[in-house]
């Protein structure tokens, strides 16, 4: 077995995505063993085409690209272009990839990898929950043959962003939530916006990515996928929620997490609500996280300098 972590990656590319696929890609200790994509921050023709240029980019085309869910369970899809742009990465303008997807889907390449390697990958889930939840359905063994799951998803004890308690990822499909929330996995751990809006990236260090975008890819793409939000003069920093969530794929000592139980609402103004429970269930739910830890770490795996804006514990 590797000492690497071997990690299967579940986008819905948008702008803090391609930064965690960047992280991912650039850190040595992850071997990068799939991608997965899914209709989230936009529709899933644009993420599967958003992440296939990000990799090639970076020059990990050797890394597929496996299309997934092109909608939630049970809704129709409510995107994040409010955020991201209708493009997912907003005005970034990236050489488009020339390589298709892989010939399984999602969910099923999901269950094909952990069958072949039992015990040994990790799943971060960035995006809605939908493939993961279809996985579910299909293989209900799966839980015991991944290593461990990581979900950037859920607002706990801070508002959310989408409604004053919803979390956009929860909301998009809170029924694919709730059906991964209540299955007994063996290692769940959830970052929700309670420790990812301690992590952001500084305008002064994009301003520094972008003055060296023409010496190195990663700083190329950091200048181009966060430029649309820092275009608004008033913005200081964005948030590195889906980053935060490889990392501590990585190193989940990077955030104190206890024990409980995790519920979802479905309906009404309350659609997305995650409700915790400590103590009680199998969820580990981050509570405070080490961010100037995490931001040394992300810094120095894509090679970039400058300003981080980030809160310790």
């Amino acid at each position: 077995m590797s000492s690497r972590r071997a990690v299967i990656l579940d986008v819905d590319t948008g702008i803090d995505d391609a930064l965690a696929l960047a992280f991912a890609v650039r850190q040595p200790a992850i071997e990068l063993v799939a991608v997965t994509t899914l209709a989230g921050n936009v529709g899933v023709e644009k993420t599967t085409a958003n992440t296939l240029a990000v990799l090639d980019l970076l020059g990990a085309s050797n890394v597929p690209v496996h299309r997934g869910a092109s909608r939630p369970l049970t809704r129709a899809h409510i995107d994040a272009a409010y955020f991201h742009d209708t493009t997912g990465i907003g005005v970034a303008q990236l050489p488009p990839s020339e390589r298709g997807v892989g010939p399984d889907r999602g969910p099923a390449a999901i269950i094909r990898l952990a069958t072949a390697r039992p015990g040994e990958l990790t799943l971060v889930c960035v995006g809605p929950l939908t493939n993961l939840a279809i996985a579910l359905n299909v293989a209900p063994e799966l839980p015991q043959l991944l290593r461990s799951v990581v979900v950037m998803g859920g607002a706990f004890w801070e508002g959310g962003n989408v409604t004053p308690w919803a979390e956009f990822n929860v909301y998009c499909d809170p029924e694919a939530a709730a059906a991964v929330f209540e299955t007994p996995f063996p290692d769940l751990l959830v970052l929700g916006l309670d420790v990812t809006h301690r992590t952001r990236l500084s305008r002064r260090q994009w301003e520094e990515a972008v003055a060296r975008a023409d010496q190195d890819p990663v700083a190329f793409l950091v200048s181009e996928v966060c430029r649309s939000p820092f275009l608004d003069p008033a913005r200081e920093s964005i948030f590195l929620h889906d980053p935060l969530a490889v990392a501590v794929a990585l190193d989940d000592s990077l955030v104190d997490a206890d024990l409980g139980g995790v519920t979802v609402d479905f309906e009404g103004d309350d659609r997305g609500r995650t409700l915790v429970t400590m103590g009680k269930g199998t969820v580990r739910i981050a509570r405070a996280v080490d961010a100037r830890r995490f931001l040394d770490l992300f810094v120095a795996s894509l090679a970039l300098g400058g300003g981080v804006a980030g809160e310790d514990r």
